[in-house]
């Protein structure tokens, strides 16, 4: 197995070169709206202009100014990735991992669809998600969770069928954050003591890592069409993400032809004017004097004083506006789109009044719907991970049940989380139905697990008895529990917000101690984990764990779907989007944190150094030989499966394939159109082996290591994936088509895409380590 090609340089990592002038874009496949852009911009003065690319305070985290005299109302920007967080009465959808944890293409797809409909129910034309950075290099990303997983084909996948399901609603979908947004720790500068700013965390990034991990998934929400891409706060080989030009020119827009509008991660990502437009940034956020921008935008009327005395073309400006207005029009946003909803003012803390100019406000509407809460409970059913179970599960309607942890109850600090991200230890106590900050959503109501227990348990005539204080746990255990139950259920849990990175990968507030002690006194302990992952489980082996589930973050419908579970109603079929190691000795790299750089006054001491290259996560512990409780893509079910047949025949028309995509062929959004057509397609029977229903989640890796592509390459990585609904005994084939970019790696001479001239290994199995049937390329 190859190892990283060569010693890591720094020099070739902290500099990103200039590309300039920022490419325009000519509306590729959304023609009809590119021509009623330029008809808008036909009728704008260079004022009006320049107001449509700057935020204004408004009634939404993120406004744009209407323009009454052409008809146009504005645009309303509204978090994010799991619900639309300033409203009331909108759903709270299971976080990203969830949805990566479920590995189900027509989940990915639904749950956009659904979220897109209350963002527009809400009057929110745009919605800032999906999540394709951070990918989860590291574990300890405090914002791993809003994303979909640690392989970038899962991520790319997930990100295309959200982006399609929310512009199918009408909304344009922004993913985020562009890019090497691995840590939150310094994402932002800050200050020493004597007063010399420190800037943000370099990301440095090679030309592969970049393009095979981290680009990848934008590609493919490129591809789907993405109105938005989001800017990241860090820098990225040693610019700013926002202002970093051979990022956002020379791959987002040349190389991948993204014909949408590059904004601005909110509150503090933008650190020059000027440099910021000539690098490709369309629309700055959220630009007026607020709670979200506390100082004056680098852009507004000094966007028309650069362009008045020559420093910016105008037509830079045209190019900006036309990148915002057709996906407005394509989207038909300009016909009878809702106003916003008054809560979202009110939630703001902007009486209407504060604006400066008009805004239309609607009333207050209830966007939920039965089918949204249905897909809610379900989708979470369907995402958690099943990884022990000794017979234990499904429960059988057991009479005496006892519920300990903090996991269980409802969240003390309230249904709110966002404050969470800012209060030590207020998330200690209740259920974790979401992480923190500008990802989270604002409940309606939440399902807490002992809820939902308690009401299973009434049907069935059960004691329920419960402590959920880990500190009375601990130290006084469980003997006021009388008498003995026939099951302990533990709930524990690891918090996860934006604006810190996590301290520890065990179970926070002593979760692990909790366990023991628990299962000490009791033969059929089941645990249930909440939150962000990878988590380490030190307790697994334990004898009287007879079983351990993880949910993350499941959304309003915490509880009920964890019964679903339980009892059985659902068969799990989650498989795990990422891997969880043996212990810390051996997880993947950390974030930079230290307290030399938290002490320093060197502007540019802040850089993180991704010398593992492409071994991120399940790569990672392959290269490393590390040990891994839990591998990447596992999960267990109530019942078995196999796989058999596999088998691999050429697209025809493409046995003859050219190394390179053809330079002939269009660049498309997303890339050279080549690298979009199947070369082969892999076929494997997969047959349910147990005596119950159930889904089973069969994977497709590929090895162009061994094939001749450079060292460094990783021998076996993540290019096919399926759920695949199967009745006892019954067995479908399962297709993969294998794309011309799934089979290549970048060549960093050639600055293409470069198929291999080896044959090519597949193997297919139920996670990275279980790989059970193999074949090869023709």
């Amino acid at each position: 197995m190859g190892g990283v090609s060569a010693a890591w340089d720094p020099s070739l990592y902290t500099t990103s070169p200039a590309v300039l002038p920022s490419p325009n874009t000519t509306g590729i496949g959304w023609e009809d709206a590119f021509a009623k852009a330029q008809d808008f911009l036909a009728e704008l003065t260079l004022e009006e202009k320049t107001t449509l690319i700057t935020g204004t305070n408004g009634p939404c985290p993120g406004n744009i100014i209407g323009i009454e005299r052409l008809g146009f109302k504005g645009l309303c920007l509204q978090d994010g990735p799991l619900s639309i967080r300033q409203a009331t009465y909108a759903s709270v959808f299971p976080a990203g991992v969830n949805a990566g944890a479920s590995f189900d293409r027509e989940q990915f797809y639904k749950r956009g669809l659904y979220m897109g409909q209350e963002f527009k129910g809400k009057g929110a034309e745009i919605a800032l998600g999906p999540v394709a950075g951070p990918l989860g290099r590291t574990p300890w990303g405090g914002r791993n969770w809003e994303g979909f997983g640690a392989d970038p084909y899962l991520s790319g996948i997930a990100n295309a069928e959200t982006v399609l399901g929310i512009q199918d609603a009408g909304v344009q979908a922004t993913t985020k954050h562009f890019i090497g947004n691995e840590q939150e720790t310094q994402r932002n500068p800050s200050v020493a003591d004597d007063g010399t700013t420190i800037e943000s965390v370099s990301t440095n990034i090679d030309d592969r890592a970049m393009h095979e991990l981290y680009v990848w998934p934008f590609a493919d929400a490129v591809k789907a069409g993405t109105a938005s891409i989001m800017c990241s706060y860090n820098r990225l080989n040693g610019s700013y993400g926002c202002q970093n030009s051979k990022i956002l020119n020379g791959i987002l827009k040349d190389e991948l032809r993204f014909q949408g509008h590059l904004t601005n991660a909110h509150r503090g990502a933008v650190h020059a004017g000027v440099a910021t437009i000539e690098a490709g940034l369309d629309m700055n956020m959220p630009g007026g004097i607020g709670f979200s921008s506390p100082t004056p935008s680098f852009w507004g009327a000094n966007a028309t004083a650069a362009v008045n005395n020559g420093t910016i073309p105008e037509s830079r400006i045209d190019d900006m506006i036309l990148r915002i207005m057709t996906p407005y029009f394509h989207l038909g946003q300009d016909k009878d789109f809702p106003p916003v909803d008054k809560s979202s003012a009110e939630i703001n803390g902007k009486a209407e009044s504060s604006f400066g100019f008009p805004f239309e406000l609607g009333p207050i509407v209830d966007v939920r719907t039965e089918e949204h809460t249905q897909f809610i409970r379900e989708s979470a059913a369907n995402s958690t991970v099943l990884i022990k179970n000794t017979g234990s599960l499904p429960l059988k309607a057991p009479k005496n049940i006892a519920v300990f942890g903090n996991g269980a109850g409802d969240y003390e600090a309230g249904l709110y989380s966002f404050v969470g991200a800012f209060l030590a230890d207020a998330e200690e106590q209740g259920t974790l139905g979401s992480g923190g900050g500008s990802g989270t959503g604002r409940y309606s109501y939440l399902v807490t697990p002992l809820e939902a227990i308690k009401a299973r348990a009434k049907q069935d005539d059960a004691l329920v008895q419960f402590i959920l204080s880990n500190e009375v746990i601990t130290e006084y255990g469980i003997d006021t529990i009388v008498p003995a139950p026939e099951v302990c259920l533990v709930f524990i849990k690891s918090w996860a917000t934006e604006g810190f990175d996590r301290d520890e990968l065990e179970p926070e507030h002593n979760g692990t101690a909790v366990v023991e002690t628990v299962a000490d006194s009791c033969s059929n302990t089941i645990v249930v984990h909440n939150g962000a992952g990878p988590v380490l489980l030190p307790f697994a082996s334990h004898p009287n764990v007879t079983a351990i589930l993880l949910s993350h973050f499941p959304g309003q419908e915490s509880g009920n779907s964890l019964v679903d579970v339980l009892y059985g109603d659902v068969n799990p079929s989650g498989h795990l989007p990422y891997t969880i190691p043996s212990s810390l000795s051996v997880a993947s790299p950390p974030i930079v944190n230290s307290t030399e750089l938290v002490e320093t006054t060197d502007p540019n001491a802040w850089q993180d150094p991704f010398t593992e290259s492409l071994y991120i996560d399940y790569r990672y512990y392959a290269l490393k030989n590390g040990s891994v409780d839990y591998p990447f893509g596992f999960g267990l079910s109530y019942t078995t499966f196999s796989l058999s047949d596999l088998s691999v025949s050429a697209v025809p028309g493409t046995s003859n394939s050219s190394s390179l995509p053809s330079a002939s062929s269009p660049v498309l959004p997303g890339g050279n159109a080549d690298l979009w057509k199947p070369l082969y397609v892999a076929n494997v029977s997969v047959s349910n082996t147990g005596d119950v229903a159930g889904a089973a989640v069969p994977q497709l890796y590929v090895n162009i290591a061994d094939a001749g592509a450079p060292a460094g390459t990783p021998q076996w990585q993540l290019r096919g994936f399926d759920r695949v609904d199967l009745a006892p005994g019954e067995t479908k084939t399962v297709g993969f088509e294998l794309l011309r970019r799934d089979l290549s790696f970048w060549d960093v001479e050639a600055q293409q895409w470069r198929l291999p001239s080896g044959t090519i290994g597949v193997e297919a199995g139920f996670n990275f380590e279980e790989r059970t049937v193999k074949a090869s390329l023709a």
